[in-house]
């Protein structure tokens, strides 16, 4: 557990997803699958919760992100949550998009690799919840949807806009988003959306393993160089490296690395 923490203790449950941690591996599972995982404002306001706590809690390396049954997530539940959007006013409204807006941002932040294991269709929202991870696994019926200019808003929702152009290049970015038409696992895997596998569940679970086994703080400082320099000059960007490299030089896992290479074994990562 982080020492950088006050009064305020972990949450012991959530009850709009679950939640479990096994052996470094943190993994949420949207499990509303009568209605394809769809969001309420509970669970938008607890994964953006979970995913603050996570980085202290100590015992998670890498999260996995699922959806149970047939779908991944079809994205804001039209009746809990479209329906009750009708009757807010502006500053309602801007505090709820802003709260969507800040899971994502937190998924983007949050110091461990997010892996999104897309079983199915991912629509709307949770078409930017697998955009924000830094790996998408695809099972062979999964499906993409940015389905917001299909309900008359803006095809740039939840940081969309910023995200997928980086992901896949602006032209097939602005067709997606604008258009709103069904993307299926093997034109999502030919636009660099994700990597089709056959087994979804074994390649999920392979991968968060090789994570949580690897060095810890290697990834970490990867995923955050690689989320700060998207908006930075090269120059800046070479300082951020050098001053981030010189740092892990110091670090316990590159002397483990030095010190296994010497004796002729495999490293004992401890991500310090």
């Amino acid at each position: 557990m982080s020492p950088l923490r006050a009064s305020a203790g972990f949450t012991e449950s959530w009850a709009h997803f679950g939640f479990a941690v096994a052996d470094g591996v943190a993994t949420v599972t949207l499990d509303r699958p009568e209605k394809l995982n769809a969001l309420t404002f509970e669970a938008y306001a607890d994964l953006r919760d979970l995913i603050a706590e996570l980085p202290h809690r100590g015992d998670a390396k890498v999260l996995v992100l699922r959806g149970s049954g047939r779908g991944f997530c079809s994205g804001g539940d039209v009746e809990e949550i479209i329906g009750a959007l009708q009757a807010m006013d502006a500053a309602q409204l801007l505090e709820f998009t802003r709260m969507t807006g800040a899971v994502v941002r937190a998924l983007r932040e949050c110091p461990m690799p997010v892996i999104a294991a897309v079983n199915g269709i991912a629509a709307g929202a949770g078409s930017v919840l697998a955009l924000a991870a830094d790996f998408r696994l695809l099972a062979p019926e999964a499906s993409f949807a940015f389905l917001f200019t299909k309900v008359g808003l803006a095809g740039a929702d939840m940081g969309s806009a910023y995200l997928l152009p980086r992901i896949i290049g602006l032209g097939r970015a602005t067709e997606l988003l604008i258009l709103g038409d069904k993307v299926d696992a093997a034109r999502a895997e030919q636009l660099g959306l994700g990597t089709v596998v056959d087994d979804l569940p074994a390649a999920a679970a392979s991968l968060a393993q090789r994570l949580a086994e690897g060095p810890a703080l290697a990834y970490s400082t990867t995923k955050v160089l690689l989320t700060r320099e998207q908006d930075v000059d090269l120059a800046t960007a070479i300082e951020l490296e050098a001053v981030s490299q010189a740092l892990l030089m110091k670090s316990a896992d590159h002397a483990e690395f030095y010190a296994a290479w010497q004796e002729g074994r495999t490293p004992k990562w401890t991500g310090r």
